[in-house]
């Protein structure tokens, strides 16, 4: 399978990573030899029909700042959209920066991938919060598939469970943790009595929150994946506006101090049953939900298994890389 990489952060070099290190065993397990035959980045982007080098694509980047600074295979300024429809390949993958506003490049690169007759996986939460009812529509209507495990809990499988499991049950209620490092900030702020101020402070240091806090703390982030589920387990039409919203920024040590002492916990849940918001919520702290760190958890509640849950990690290079290598094994089962 030739494969497009669109977005070359964290993720996407994990992926290009275990591409290399695990290729044979890959081959042999799965039957699957996938070649990345183009990576774009903001410097422009690096091309071979016959599948890059990915330690030299590495190296350079690291080196230089961009792939386009390949000797041969190098095109400084070119962007994605130059080869998308062209460029001979079966799977675009799509790993640029969410963008909650507009969706873009994102969703861009999502539209011109799929009217090209490409199969797509994103780990980009942008255009599915926004628009994902349309994006699933044009895939289906050109014969190809959208698959975004990866946008959901990174490398734990919260999509594929609730879609697979639970095919044959009726959803009920859906309940979880859906961001880590509001997660790991509620925790500190019980734990050490510590203001909102100091633990976003703690997770900024530690890596678990951006310079720019806001889709975390504003419950944006929790949010957008809650309009993904919603969409991928429901029959509902969903994106970002229809969900009601309320971040962290006001919840206060004390708030969490009394609520321990009537043994509960104050996390960021996202909620869908007749409506679908996040929010502050009091859990039971003995309530396997109620989890600590920078985990994620979401409850499942179905008419006849009654209630699962899945914890794991929601974010991490390797973590969501894998979830991209589970979606191309998904699409060539299909193909």
């Amino acid at each position: 399978m030739r494969l497009i990489l669109i977005g070359y952060g964290v993720v996407a070099q994990s992926l290009t990573k275990i591409l290399t290190v695990r290729k044979q065993e890959i081959l042999e397990r799965h039957g699957m030899h996938p070649r990345v035959v183009a990576i774009v980045d903001k410097g422009g982007l690096a091309l071979n029909t016959k599948g890059l080098d990915l330690e030299r694509v590495e190296s350079i980047k690291k080196k230089y700042g961009t792939v386009a600074s390949i000797p041969e295979y190098g095109r400084p300024g070119k962007p994605a959209q130059d080869i998308i429809g062209s460029l001979d390949a079966e799977v675009v993958i799509e790993a640029t920066p969410t963008n909650l506003e507009t969706g873009e490049p994102g969703t861009s690169h999502i539209e011109e991938a799929l009217k090209a007759g490409k199969h797509v996986i994103t780990v980009n939460k942008g255009p599915l919060a926004l628009a994902l009812p349309a994006l699933t529509e044009m895939a289906t209507y050109n014969g190809v598939h959208l698959r975004f495990s990866g946008t959901v809990g990174g490398g734990t499988p919260i999509l594929d469970f609730g879609r697979n499991c639970l095919s044959f049950d009726r959803l009920l209620s859906i309940e979880g943790i859906l961001n880590g490092s509001t997660n790991y900030m509620l925790t500190e702020m019980e734990k050490h009595g510590s203001t909102f101020e100091e633990a976003l402070n703690e997770a900024q240091i530690k890596g678990y929150a951006e310079a720019d806090p806001s889709l975390d703390v504003d419950g944006l982030d929790a949010a957008a994946k809650l309009t993904i589920m919603a969409n991928w387990f429901t029959d509902k039409d969903v994106t970002l506006k229809d969900i009601s919203v309320e971040g962290i920024r006001d919840i206060k040590p004390e708030d969490l101090k009394e609520a321990s002492k009537r043994g509960f916990a104050i996390k960021l849940i996202g909620r869908i049953d007749k409506k679908m918001k996040v929010g502050p919520t009091e859990l039971k702290t003995s309530d396997p939900l109620c989890i600590g760190g920078t985990l994620n958890a979401v409850k499942f509640h179905s008419e006849f298994a009654g209630d699962e849950i899945i914890i794991g990690k929601g974010a991490g290079g390797p973590e969501t890389a894998s979830s991209i290598l589970r979606d191309l094994l998904n699409i060539r089962e299909k193909m």
